[in-house]
């Protein structure tokens, strides 16, 4: 028999043993900055192969909308105010890796006299491509959440995606 909220210790230690044994989720953010031409900035990272939209691997108990600015701040020295969220992303299980939820912010447009540049080692180069390039840039279901952001942003609504792919 489980406890009752009428003992507030035991009802807490009830809740926080289902809580130790529930699934944890990793959760990655990325932002869409674009520039006045229409370009999308993207950072080719040191540590994985193949270029990516910038952001990051949230920190224990981090909301995703401070990840983004962290890592934006850590990595290219940007202060970026996320706007609306364009995608949610449920990666499966891939390599090494368990699954994850991927979020994509608005980053709206990025002024391109801002002077930016990798600031750790994470980030081997950063730069403003055109829509066309980062097909060729992107792996495939870096692609397709890149196409879905950009679809978001144009309907006006987020788009929730399965391994890259709407439902």
């Amino acid at each position: 028999m489980s406890p009752t909220p009428a003992d507030p210790d035991a009802w807490h230690a009830y809740l926080a043993e289902g809580n130790a044994s529930q699934a944890r989720k990793r959760v990655a953010v990325d932002i869409l900055l674009r520039d006045s031409a229409g370009r999308v900035l993207l950072v080719n990272p040191t540590y994985k192969s193949g270029w990516d939209l910038p952001g990051g691997m949230s920190e224990e108990n981090e909301p995703p909308e401070r990840t983004v600015v962290r890592e934006l701040t850590e990595e290219l020295g940007l202060d970026v105010t996320p706007h609306a969220l364009l995608v949610v992303d449920w990666v499966p299980p891939h390599g090494p890796w368990d699954d994850q939820i991927a979020f994509v912010f608005d980053g709206g447009i990025l002024d391109t006299r801002t002077a930016f540049r990798p600031k750790d080692e994470e980030l081997s180069e950063a730069a403003f491509v055109s829509v066309g390039r980062a097909d060729k840039l992107l792996k495939e279901r870096l692609r397709r959440r890149l196409y879905a952001a950009l679809e978001a942003l144009d309907h006006g609504r987020p788009v929730y995606l399965s391994d890259g792919r709407p439902i």
